[in-house]
C-alpha cells in the first residue's frame, strides 16, 4: 500500500481540486529538465518544471511479469530543451523520468507516483510520444551471451580485435543525396556491399560529428552511396567530408576469409542445426549409420 504525505491526503481530500502532474527527466548526460500539465512553472525536489512543453502522461496500466505496459508520455516539440534533432539523435534514450502528483499551490506537498525510463520513440507532426517502461523491464532483457553460430561483437571492440583501421575511407558528399540516400565522391574504386553494415560519420555541416549505421553500399548509374539504416533527421551538405568504416555480417567464413580474424570469432559456427537435432537413426551402410 502506497504511504501519502498526511498534507497531501489533506490536500486531496478537499472540496476544490488542485492537483497537477509534474516529470522530472534525468539525460544520460546528467542533464536534468523538468516539465508540468499544469500552466505556470512549479518547482519539484528541486526542480524547477516548465509549462511550455506540453508533457502530458497517459494512463497508466500494468501487465503480469515483466511486460511494458500500456503507460506513455507525450509532448510538443515546442521548448526549447526538447528538439527534434535531439530525439533523432537518440539523446533521451534511456532517460530517467520520475512522475510527480502534487498540489499546484503548495508544490512540496507532492507525492512521487512512480520511476521509470524512456522506451521507444516516436515523432510527428512537431510532436512526439514515449513509452515509459517500468524498474521490472529490466529483468526481462538478455543478459550474457547467447549460443549462435553468428559473432556477438562489435566488429573493432576488444573482444573482436580487428584492426578497423585498414577498413576505413574518407569521402566527400556528393550532389542527389537525401535523408536515407547518401551519394558519395571517392569511393567509386570500392566494389559494391564493401560498405554495407558499417557506419558512416559525418565531419562537418549540420551533422558534423554524429555517426549513423549503414545498411547498403550501392553502385548504379548515378555513382556510388550508401543507404542508411534509418532517415537522417538534416540532409547532408554537398562537400561535407566523411569518414566510411566497413561493416561485418557476423558470420566465421567473413570472420575468416575477409578479415583474416577467426581466432577471434566469437559465435559458435560449428553447433548442429535444427535439422541434426531433429534427425533420428534410420539404418546403416557398412560401417556408417545413415539418419534422417
Amino acid at each position: 500500500m502506497r504511504d501519502i504525505p498526511a498534507a497531501f491526503a489533506a490536500r486531496i481530500a478537499g472540496e476544490a481540486t488542485t492537483l497537477a502532474t509534474a516529470f522530472v527527466v534525468r539525460l544520460a548526460d546528467g542533464t536534468v529538465l523538468g516539465f508540468t500539465d499544469h500552466d505556470r512553472p512549479l518547482t519539484v525536489a528541486g526542480v524547477t518544471c516548465r509549462p511550455d512543453s506540453g508533457f502530458t502522461g497517459s494512463e497508466a496500466t500494468r501487465h503480469a511479469g515483466f511486460a511494458v505496459g500500456e503507460e506513455e508520455v507525450a509532448g510538443a516539440l515546442s521548448s526549447e530543451f526538447i528538439t527534434e534533432a535531439d530525439l533523432a539523435a537518440g539523446r533521451w534514450d534511456g532517460a530517467t523520468i520520475e512522475v510527480w502528483r502534487l498540489d499546484w499551490t503548495s508544490p512540496a506537498d507532492g507525492l512521487l507516483l512512480r520511476t521509470g525510463r524512456l522506451g521507444e520513440v516516436t515523432e510527428r507532426d512537431g510532436a512526439f510520444r514515449a513509452e515509459l517502461r517500468g524498474p521490472a523491464h529490466a529483468l526481462g532483457q538478455v543478459r550474457g551471451r547467447l549460443y549462435s553460430r553468428f559473432c556477438d561483437a562489435a566488429f573493432g571492440d576488444g573482444r573482436c580485435g580487428a584492426d578497423t583501421a585498414a577498413w576505413r575511407r574518407a569521402a566527400t558528399v556528393a550532389a542527389g543525396s537525401d535523408g536515407r540516400v547518401v551519394r558519395l565522391a571517392g569511393i567509386d574504386d570500392l566494389a559494391a556491399g564493401w560498405l554495407a553494415r558499417g557506419t558512416c560519420r559525418f565531419d562537418g555541416g549540420a551533422l558534423g560529428g554524429r555517426s549513423f549505421a549503414v545498411d547498403d553500399h550501392v553502385k548504379d548509374v548515378a555513382g556510388s552511396g550508401v543507404i542508411l539504416r534509418r532517415p537522417l533527421p538534416a540532409v547532408p551538405e554537398q562537400g561535407v567530408t566523411v569518414m566510411l568504416t566497413a561493416g561485418c555480417d557476423k558470420q566465421f567464413a567473413t570472420c575468416r576469409d575477409r578479415f583474416g580474424n577467426a581466432d577471434n570469432f566469437r559465435g559458435f559456427p560449428h553447433m548442429p542445426g535444427r535439422d541434426f537435432v531433429f534427425s533420428f537413426a534410420s539404418g546403416s551402410a557398412g560401417d556408417e549409420v545413415l539418419f534422417r
